[in-house]
């Protein structure tokens, strides 16, 4: 056993080296780390997708693949040496000492099970509450993570919660303990502004509080200099430089660390190309549009989309932002026909998408395509990255075989994923690599719509950068037409041309990035706005 070091911080990780066995042996994830998280601290691991910071946390709650080892070093929590520990004390430590708030909610979270359910059975197996206890600790842990009637939303299942609503669910559980030491691996990627800010809220008063330990990892680096102590920043496995929040992200020292400012868009951000110098005509026309859904087990309905109307014109970008609930994720697959109108119309190049026959309706999938949220659940674990990007030539018959692999090979370079990813499954992949995957695949048609519902929240501040310079490249070249939805107002203002900000189901506010940003005017939008991570600080 490695002697711990003299002073007893809740986490301290002295040199670590991690390796995955590979067919061509082991391959480095993380080399020499050293990391200390003291009670009531907040540390920010920041890094690109693949830097090592998900392989860091993943080893302190002894959850790496059954391929990957410790080749060296040591992880004490409070002076012990985990690797030592027996599994039955690790579970025990598991959600009782060591929360985690994981990054996916789809993976994470029972489809079979209520939500309430779920929360509460964290507070049972740890023997925390019991029966109508943990039922009612349950509901108080979904409220203060701020999902609205908690009551009747913890009888629900994950199907009927949006993306950030599973996140914050994730996140109920991860507090449910009240942890020493919680680990929050892109705890708030999925959420919008406003949630963020009050979920990190209520992080900021359990350290307080408690003297809970935080290890946060993010790729957003406004939210590490807001909320973290200290800073450490991950390149290549590697710890390349760490230190205070301000004084790291405000004074680099290591090249790495500067290129990661420097790709990160900030509220400052303007449009990356003129608006059109006239109105083109609309691609798209959504008028009128309305969706109820039917509520399990109770009589009324709820109304996820009331009387919207917006036009799409070809060639721009047009975006829908708002808080998680707000509609903006309905509209869009009303958008893409996944959802049907309960009212209104969509009009696509003139023509009513509901009375398409079958020939059309396939056409009409040629032409428009989605990139979703979530890279875990769209991709297919069976198929390899080749077979995932090649799928849509093969079904709408373009090209033969070596045709159809030389297009993936296209695609993987113009998404920055290197030809060797193509034999590779999605589980062998980084979120960030995945997500990139699911954006090659999308534009493998060549579609005249893209429909982008958060496609770049799950990215690392550099690969985002990237993929950003290639949809607004693509958009140039093949007059692409984008439907972006983001919670990511930075991001909005730098790729769109028109903004709508949706609110419970309504549009509240409309106009260009710059009108809006600049001169809010719906008190919504000036909440929106007012919540984004480094914004009181200029």
């Amino acid at each position: 056993m490695t002697a711990a070091p003299p002073t007893t911080p809740v986490l301290s990780i002295r040199d670590l080296s991690v390796s995955f066995r590979t067919a061509a042996g082991l391959v480095p994830a993380v080399v020499g780390a050293s990391i200390d998280v003291h009670a009531g601290q907040t540390v920010a691991l920041v890094g690109e997708s693949g830097s090592g910071k998900s392989t860091t946390a993943a080893t302190v709650n002894r959850l790496l693949p059954s391929n990957g080892r410790i080749v060296g070093g040591a992880v004490w929590y409070e002076g012990t040496d985990i690797a030592d520990l027996p599994e039955s004390q690790m579970i025990h430590l598991r959600g009782a000492n060591i929360g985690l708030v994981p990054q996916d909610p789809m993976s994470n979270l029972n489809p079979l099970m209520r939500i309430g359910t779920q929360v509460a059975e964290t507070l049972e197996v740890h023997g925390r509450a019991t029966g109508k206890n943990a039922w009612a600790g349950a509901v108080e842990l979904l409220s203060m993570v701020g999902i609205p009637d908690p009551e009747r939303r913890a009888r629900q299942y994950p199907h009927e919660f949006s993306g950030g609503m599973r996140q914050r669910a994730l996140i109920a559980i991860g507090l449910a303990c009240r942890p020493r030491l919680l680990i929050a691996d892109e705890p708030t990627s999925a959420l919008d502004v406003t949630v963020q800010r009050r979920v990190l809220d209520q992080l900021d008063e359990l350290t307080d509080q408690l003297g809970t330990a935080v290890l946060l990892i993010t790729h957003d680096l406004a939210l590490a200099i807001e909320r973290a102590d200290r800073v450490v920043v991950m390149h290549g496995g590697r710890v390349v430089e760490q230190g205070g929040s301000r004084e790291i992200l405000g004074r680099p020292n290591d090249d790495y660390t500067r290129e990661l400012l420097a790709a990160a868009p900030s509220l400052a951000s303007v449009r990356t190309r003129p608006a059109p110098a006239s109105a083109p005509v609309p691609l798209v026309q959504v008028r009128g549009l309305r969706k109820e859904f039917a509520l399990r087990g109770e009589r009324e309905t709820l109304t996820a989309v009331d009387d919207v109307t917006f036009d799409i014109p070809r060639g721009q970008t047009v975006s829908l932002v708002g808080e998680s609930g707000s509609g903006k994720s309905t509209t869009a697959n009303m958008v893409l026909a996944l959802e049907t109108p309960t009212a209104g119309s969509i009009l696509f190049d003139g023509a009513d998408v509901a009375g398409f026959s079958r020939p059309q309706m396939f056409d009409f999938r040629r032409r428009v395509q989605p990139v979703f949220q979530n890279p875990y659940a769209s991709l297919d674990p069976r198929y390899t990255v080749a077979a995932i990007v090649a799928e849509p030539l093969r079904v709408h018959r373009v090209g033969d075989g070596s045709q159809r692999r030389r297009a993936v090979g296209d695609l993987l370079d113009q998404v920055a994923l290197p030809a060797a990813l193509a034999e590779r499954y999605p589980h062998e992949l980084s979120g960030g690599q995945r997500q990139r995957v699911a954006i090659a695949r999308a534009l493998a048609l060549r579609p005249d719509l893209v429909v982008l519902d958060e496609a770049v929240s799950a990215l690392d501040v550099l690969v985002r950068a990237q993929i950003l310079r290639l949809l607004d490249d693509l958009q140039r070249q093949l007059q692409l037409t984008y439907l972006f939805i983001s919670h990511d107002l930075s991001v909005v203002r730098m790729i769109s041309d028109e903004v709508h900000v949706m609110h419970r189901g309504r549009i509240v506010e409309s106009g260009t990035p710059d009108d809006l940003f600049d001169h809010p005017q719906d008190p919504y939008t000036q909440e929106l706005l007012a919540a984004i991570p480094g914004r009181a600080a200029g």
